[in-house]
């Protein structure tokens, strides 16, 4: 068993910085790509952004220069710095990971279970 835990989310004002984290944990034998995906009321979820295991980033527009993804590949945790925040980065923040379980040849991707971010303006 695999599993994705969240935290760090809370409620800040407008313009200010959170840090989420999420940590893997269980059966592991490799992940590759870890990423965050966020999902506002009544919207669909949306890619934040993904980071490779040779620590290569991408991000949705919406997020360049004020998010930053990075990862610590020795404790299975991805990270997600956000700065700047505005009150349309309200959401629940889902982390993904694509984890290749111990004995197991195949990789499958788990979601953990969300941490929220309110944003008052």
């Amino acid at each position: 068993q695999v599993q994705l835990v969240e935290s760090g989310g809370g409620l800040v004002q407008s313009g200010g910085s959170l840090r989420l984290s999420c940590a893997a944990s269980g059966s592991i034998g490799s992940i590759n790509a870890m990423g965050w995906y966020r999902q506002a009321p009544d919207k669909q979820r949306e890619l934040v952004a993904t980071i490779s295991d040779g620590g290569s980033t991408a991000y949705a527009d919406s997020m360049k220069g004020r998010f930053t993804i990075s990862r610590d590949n020795a404790k299975n945790t991805v990270y997600l710095q956000m700065n700047s925040l505005k009150p349309e980065d309200t959401a629940v923040y889902y982390c993904r990971a694509n984890v290749r379980r111990a004995f197991s040849a195949t990789y499958n991707i788990y979601w953990g279970q969300g941490t929220q971010v309110t944003v008052s303006s």
